[in-house]
């Protein structure tokens, strides 16, 4: 088991050993650095998770081929251009990009995986991504400052950089592992796959079998349990880079479970800034849902009532309608009781048996105006349990949505 998780102040990506990173500006977003480059000085392994959208970009096409092999050196990344729905000229230009990548980092072109975020139906613009992808190179370093360089420069609607660090110990490593993050992620946000661009860097040595198991068993109740507004993008990724420079971590199954415990842990701090930062949220919500006739039933009705409308701004409104709530649980197909559900607003029981119950409509309020808020629904037939984060939705979502291509 994990005996130690300690977040490392500050960093991001370039955290463990090996990894250096670094921003540039091609003018695909109307100010400050929009391409990034991140870079192993060795030969490393990959994993990633990819949108399950079947309208994608070539960027998805092109990295998901990467991590099939297992190997790669290299990220590059832009901002303000998605190259999505753009046939083979948005195709030839993914490819042109890694290969200026890879002529920058000196390597492959097979071992840089390439992501891209923005508009649908932008072409990339591919000498001012060469540009920024040169200026990058030449900024390539490790520490807070390059860390933070490439939060913001894959922001688009953000208003936050996304980034975190830890180190960690367990009994089954000899050593401790260092795993770095960073990612973007505000609206377009739903499951399936990981719900954004994350690049999650560690300097474990381990396989790209394992990274694929820890990637995938991390992401299931963090990237994946995490919705703004119930749109899956077309550029979607998860990505995990090892520089294989420090300790074994999957020497044994049980090592790569505790490897497994810490990148969740990471991954958790990613899926909650996300929906802390969803456009125009005031409000981090966690969804639980326990009492469930399986997982798969407590998966449903949580991303039932976290993507609701109706909840969401009730949400909003600081309004203790647990009706809402209760509703979305029941349409979302998610076997319960009628006469055993209950619904809580925090501590508060707002529904019992399926009917109002006594509380103090005030006090829940107050509650629903903090920061981070939780409710609670216990399906009164089964044992299976969940989580999902969400944010409430509000007058500035629909602002910003609807101004992000004018």
């Amino acid at each position: 088991m994990l005996t130690q998780f300690e977040t490392i102040r500050d960093r991001g990506v370039t955290a463990p050993a090996g990894f250096r990173a670094g921003s540039g500006r091609a003018g695909l977003k109307s100010q400050g650095d929009d391409i990034i480059l991140v870079a192993i000085d060795r030969p490393g392994t990959v994993a990633g998770i990819f949108t399950t959208n079947r309208i994608h970009a070539a960027s998805v096409d092109f990295s998901s081929q990467v991590a099939d092999r297992g190997f790669a050196m290299g990220v590059v990344a832009n901002a303000g251009c998605a190259n999505a729905c753009t046939g083979i000229d948005g195709a030839a230009a993914n490819v042109s990009m890694a290969r200026s990548a890879a002529a920058a980092l000196g390597i492959r072109e097979d071992a840089v995986i390439t992501a891209s975020t923005g508009v649908i139906g932008q072409l990339l613009p591919v000498p001012l991504v060469e540009i920024g992808i040169a200026e990058a190179a030449g900024r390539l370093g490790a520490g807070q400052q390059s860390d933070e360089a490439v939060a913001r420069a894959i922001l688009t609607t953000d208003l936050r950089t996304k980034m975190t660090a830890a180190e960690c110990r367990a009994d089954t490593w000899e050593g401790p592992i260092t795993i770095g993050a960073v990612c973007k992620g505000s609206g377009m946000i739903a499951p399936n796959m990981a719900t954004m661009l994350a690049f999650i860097s560690t300097d474990a040595q381990i396989s790209p079998a394992g990274l694929r198991r820890a990637l995938v068993g991390a992401a299931k109740s963090t990237l994946n349990s995490v919705t703004v507004d119930g749109d899956t993008s077309t550029n979607d990724m998860a990505i995990i880079l090892a520089s294989n420079a420090g300790t074994r971590a999957d020497a044994t199954e049980e090592a790569l479970e505790d490897f497994t415990d810490a990148l969740t842990r990471v991954c958790d701090t990613l899926a909650r800034s996300i929906a802390r930062d969803g456009e125009g949220a005031n409000h981090l919500v966690s969804v639980r849902v326990v009492g469930a006739a399986s997982d798969a039933d407590a998966r449903r009705c949580a991303r039932s009532i976290a993507e609701s409308p109706l909840v969401k701004t009730a949400l909003f409104g600081r309004d203790p309608n647990w009706g809402r709530i209760l509703a979305a649980a029941g349409r979302s197909g998610a076997a319960l009781d009628p006469e055993r559900v209950e619904v809580h607003i925090g501590t508060n029981c707002v529904c019992a048996r399926g009917t109002v119950a006594t509380f103090d409509a005030d006090e829940v309020r107050k509650f629903l105006q903090s920061d981070e808020v939780e409710l609670t629904v216990d399906l009164g037939v089964g044992a299976a349990a969940c989580r999902f984060f969400t944010c409430d939705l509000s007058y500035d979502y629909i602002r910003i949505n609807a101004e992000y291509h004018t």
